[in-house]
């Protein structure tokens, strides 16, 4: 493929007339040159910020399709209808809501090269077809959106995404890019890699949102928090959002507002699909003044103009809170983000992040029946030889393949590789890792519950988690506006986003300061905020 290069002048005269655009964002303009100069790209992006612009101008400026894979169908709908509107190609959609004939007549367009954009999730490569069909029509370029799903650590983790790589590399690794609105340093790098991707280049820009309020209310009682929500939802412009952590939840707090006259409804993934569609539908059209819902509603959700997002409940972390509050004051105008914050709450959260898990025993058994496989299987006839659910089982085989000992090829089967000759040991390994990621999954628990307690600028926890500096005040958060900032300290002896040594637990990167305290990201254990006094006398750390 012939390497093309484009100046910052080149590319915005593109977008005006071609795109329509009034211009490209820096972030923007750096992620297109990356990738038409060679590189697989990883963009970090808040939402509102043109990612769609970066893979469509950079699609067509290159021979050839492209392919974007996209975790909901309303949002690959939503795609194709934006790029309808632009004329810059034509786009289809292969998924489980279109017929054989209409799946038939988009490959078809796609190798005949009648098609540019190509949209599906990461799903449709269970059907063995998809990859033979995107192999006749050589697609130049690999567009990964809401990448943040590939990671373990993101927060809408999909395991179908864990098979792009060999996907990728079965379509001879066309140019990748990747695109995410929320990605703290340990997703991004767990993104590159899972990819396998070449010659990365990423590009982070604008994760300070300065038109939304940021503030937390906390409440030792369940009871006069919830009273203390509906009395302030009641009170904030519509339209709006509350996010709470279960299903029950919604309807109760639903029908509260609703007692108050608002024009309220709930939203969660165990209503009929036509019920949840036509809630999201009457959100956007404004019927809907406060949608009271889970983490079920909100990727793709375009509707600029929403004013605030309540949490009635903790996030797991904080790639989730900031994710969630991104979808508040798209418009650039003001708009207000607060938590309701409960310290029992966290219990909840302790219990959602420990289910799923294997244990060795299981993971042994799906190591055994793998080393006596003569040829690659496909897990569900390996779920037939095993007693455990599909979930577990694709936790137990993902497990195996971060030790190095089975690998899911690209037609969806599974296989050992020459390195699993005991399969107690790989399952020991497997194990330690399950372990590394719960242990890591509490330190970002405990970040979110450290951004609902700091006693510092809101904002510039925020923007530290996501290896971002901010010079504090915002002037724009409850803690800011109250005077609570804390005291810089001049014992700064580290800088921001500099690698340190810890003598137990490993490397790991400088996130923030809060007075005499400092985070660390820890490769093996996460997130630890130490005393720097601790640090000192017990010369704890040293430089990286």
């Amino acid at each position: 493929m012939v390497k093309q290069k484009h100046d910052s002048s080149t590319l915005n005269q593109i977008a005006k007339q071609r795109f329509g655009y009034e211009g490209l964002r820096s972030g923007q303009q750096t992620a297109i040159k990356a990738v038409l100069d060679g590189h697989d790209t990883l963009a970090v992006m808040p939402t509102g910020s043109g990612k769609s612009a970066i893979y469509q101008i950079a699609a067509v400026l290159m021979p050839g399709p492209t392919v974007v894979v996209s975790p909901l169908i309303a949002l690959q709908r939503d795609q194709v209808k934006a790029i309808a509107e632009q004329n810059i190609g034509d786009a289809a959609v292969v998924n489980s809501a279109i017929n054989a004939s209409e799946r038939e007549e988009a490959f078809e367009n796609l190798e005949d090269g009648a098609l540019e954009f190509l949209f599906l999730a990461p799903e449709q490569f269970n059907n063995p077809e998809t990859l033979d069909r995107l192999q006749s029509a050589k697609p130049s370029l690999f567009v990964v959106d809401e990448a943040h799903c590939i990671s373990a650590w993101g927060h809408d983790f999909r395991p179908d995404y864990l098979r792009l790589s060999t996907i990728i590399e079965a379509l001879g690794h066309p140019r990748i890019l990747a695109l995410t609105a929320t990605a703290a340093p340990p997703v991004r790098q767990e993104i590159i890699e899972r990819l396998g991707m070449e010659k990365p280049k990423t590009i982070v820009r604008g994760f300070d949102r300065p038109n939304i309020y940021l503030g937390v209310e906390r409440y030792e009682d369940e009871y006069e928090k919830l009273k203390a929500l509906v009395e302030r939802v009641v009170q904030l412009e519509p339209p709006g959002i509350v996010y709470v952590s279960t299903r029950k939840r919604t309807e109760e707090i639903a029908a509260a507002l609703q007692e108050q006259d608002i024009r309220a409804a709930f939203y969660h993934a165990g209503m009929k699909s036509g019920d949840r569609h036509q809630t999201e539908t009457d959100f956007m059209a404004d019927e809907i003044a406060v949608l009271v819902a889970t983490t079920a509603f909100g990727m793709g959700m375009d509707k600029p103009d929403v004013r605030f997002v309540v949490h009635a409940d903790i996030s797991d972390s904080v790639d989730s809170y900031y994710q969630e509050i991104g979808r508040a004051g798209r418009d650039g105008e003001s708009a207000t983000a607060i938590l309701f914050y409960n310290p029992a709450d966290l219990n909840l959260r302790h219990f959602f992040a420990s289910g799923g898990q294997v244990d060795v025993d299981q993971v042994a058994q799906v190591a055994n029946l793998l080393q006596q496989q003569t040829e690659p299987i496909d897990p569900k006839e390996l779920q037939e030889q095993v007693d455990l659910s599909k979930t577990k089982l694709k936790t137990a085989i993902h497990q195996l393949a971060d030790v190095g000992v089975v690998e899911t090829l690209a037609t969806g089967e599974v296989a050992a590789t020459p390195d699993l000759t005991n399969p107690d040991e790989a399952a020991q390994a497997a194990n330690q890792i399950q372990e590394q990621r719960q242990q890591v999954e509490r330190s970002r628990l405990e970040m979110m519950r450290g951004y609902a307690e700091v006693r510092d600028c809101r904002r510039k926890y925020l923007l530290n988690y996501f290896g971002e500096a901010f010079d504090a005040p915002c002037d724009h958060c409850d803690n800011c506006k109250a005077g609570i900032v804390a005291d810089e300290s001049d014992r700064q002896p580290f800088a921001i986003n500099s690698q340190v040594r810890h003598k137990s637990w490993g490397t790991g990167t400088v996130m923030r300061y809060e007075g005499d305290k400092v985070t660390i990201l820890f490769d093996r254990v996460g997130y630890k905020t130490l005393g720097l006094d601790l640090i000192r006398l017990r010369g704890l750390l040293e430089k990286g």
